[in-house]
């Protein structure tokens, strides 16, 4: 199957994620599937998304809604068929679309037939495929391993009468990748879609591929060590350093190899999901060198901090640590609050997320949209009786998971069901009225809506080859202004963001010297006088230098 041209695409290339289940229904079953998918590419082609990176799509039970893997190489037939997604790869790369799918390769389905064998006894051909430990002679599990969605990561199996490792929910067993026959089965799978046509991999929870063979036990978190921004501080997960259940050396061997198998198919590449303490030195570590990661991002621009302090913070730590390596900044993904909301505030400010989004498609890096990020969509208010994911009413009612960005997409704001489906069958997760007037088909037709932004702010984006390849120099910490060149092949920008609601200025060194400010699609509240940048509340600055 021919590729979507352009090597190294991902090298800037902005890429647009999909949740199949809340993307599109085509066939009227509550939930979204791959023609629906395939039905709606030309919103992504318009929109000037250079690739789609699907949520999981293969056979599972569901029980963390395709998280949780059952068959490696086939569809789940809630989402369609081998055809189906064959059908999709082509309709993509006809539209100049690359397609990453999301690979979970830490952890099973239990119900997946390796684990079934695996827990049969403790001398099958698969008994070490997963990580199985003996109790404490009290009983207990072998050591405090937290799982990330509450309570211990260790489950008792009464056949073996041992405990197995879940970093997830008891239902996601996680492998051994010491191993060597877990990691070469593990590589077939990879290869088998490679061999379909896609053009690369989001690989979910990518730390946590191995662990302490010794089973250590994590020690208490202490302030000399950032919590995840994306955990809630409801959750006691946060309150260890997880140095010997995630992140272990072994780690970067591995994803060597997998770097060596995408190198035997031409334009393809890798993003991995980086959740760790120190997650942006750990994205620096793995997309260092060449040899592992194409591309890494974290959950560092995914939390409520947005001020011009702690995002320079951010970019000096991986420009320090990174030694060439290439991140991915994402501001939402289907695990998070909706940045219309985290960013936006409870008055949705407009002129925030535009300044939000000029902001991540001028970082040195490939930016990824979340589905719905183009419409401004704000955080779904779900009621506890219709939640869905099992994280959320685990930790309810502090932390009401992840249900309130996963809801379907509005498409038609007269429809229904804003166009998700057939308007006669109840949606998996309810349609939200709130975004009945954020649909497309308005949007669409207003020039100012906040979709025609993005397509302007995208398309404008491709004529400035400094933003997608450019090197990357951040200008002095500042207390509201956020500010960065970009240079390549002779061409320098400044970008200048104020992250606060004051008026801020930012006066320019001898070194930087402006010829003219650059107009940006959507970008308003700046102006140079001199040498001085004069900046509005949320304003921004995009400024060419000699």
């Amino acid at each position: 199957m021919s590729k979507a041209p352009n090597n190294k695409w991902w090298r800037g290339g902005v890429i647009y994620q999909i949740y199949p289940r809340s993307f599109a229904d085509s066939n009227s079953d509550g939930v979204g599937d791959l023609p629906g998918i395939t039905a709606k590419l030309d919103h992504v082609a318009q929109l000037g998304a250079d690739a789609i990176w699907l949520s999981p799509i293969f056979k599972s039970p569901m029980k963390d809604f395709g998280y949780d893997v059952s068959d490696y190489c086939d569809i789940d037939p809630l989402f369609g068929t081998l055809d189906d997604f064959r059908t999709l790869v082509q309709t993509a790369h006809t539209k100049g679309l690359k397609v990453v799918i999301d690979q979970v390769l830490s952890h099973t389905s239990d119900q997946h037939p390796w684990f079934v064998e695996s827990r049969a006894s403790r001398d099958n051909p698969k008994a070490d495929w997963y990580v199985w430990a003996d109790a404490l002679p009290d009983g207990n599990p072998p050591n405090n391993w937290l799982s990330v969605f509450g309570g211990s990561s260790w489950q008792w199996d009464t056949r073996r009468k041992q405990y197995y490792l879940h970093n997830f929910l008891a239902s996601q067993p996680d492998l051994n990748f010491h191993n060597p026959e877990v990691v070469d089965a593990i590589l077939g799978t990879v290869q088998f879609w490679l061999e379909m046509g896609v053009d690369g991999y989001r690989l979910d929870t990518t730390p946590f591929y191995f662990h302490d063979q010794q089973l250590r036990s994590n020690p208490p978190r202490d302030n000399t060590v950032a919590a995840d921004p994306a955990l809630s501080d409801a959750n006691p997960y946060g309150w260890q350093r997880h140095i010997y259940d995630k992140e272990r050396p072994e780690n970067l061997g591995f994803l060597k190899q997998l770097r060596e198998l995408l190198n035997q198919y031409p334009d393809t590449t890798m993003v991995g999901e980086i959740g760790t303490d120190d997650s942006i030195a750990t994205m620096a570590e793995y997309t260092s060198g060449g040899d592992k990661l194409h591309m890494a991002y974290s959950f560092d621009l995914l939390g409520k901090d947005c001020s011009a302090p702690y995002l320079h913070g951010l970019m000096q730590k991986f420009a320090d640590k990174s030694n060439g390596g290439w991140p991915s900044w994402a501001l939402a993904n289907h695990d998070v609050e909706r940045v219309g909301s985290r960013w936006g505030g409870p008055e949705r400010n407009l002129q925030m997320l535009r300044l939000a989004a000029v902001f991540q498609m001028c970082l040195r890096g490939s930016p990824c949209l979340y589905q719905g990020d183009e419409l401004g969509l704000p955080e779904a208010d779900v009621a506890f009786e219709d939640l869905q994911d099992p994280y959320g009413i685990t930790m309810w009612p502090e932390f009401k998971g992840r249900d309130g960005c996963r809801t379907p997409m509005p498409w038609n704001s007269q429809a229904a069901d804003i166009g998700f489906g057939d308007g006669q069958t109840q949606a998996w997760l309810p349609f939200t009225e709130a975004y009945r007037p954020l649909a497309v088909d308005l949007q669409d037709q207003d020039a100012n809506s906040h979709l025609n932004f993005y397509r302007q702010l995208l398309k404008w984006r491709r004529t400035k080859p400094a933003l997608i390849h450019g090197e990357q120099t951040l200008l002095p910490v500042h207390p509201q202004v956020m500010a960065f060149v970009r240079e390549h092949e002779g061409q320098r920008i400044l970008c200048a963001f104020n992250f606060s609601d004051q008026v801020a200025s930012l006066h320019l060194s001898d070194a930087l010297v402006p010829t003219h400010t650059l107009p940006v699609p959507g970008l308003t509240g700046g102006c140079l006088s001199a040498k001085t940048l004069a900046f509005e509340p949320f304003g921004g600055l995009l400024v060419q230098l000699l």
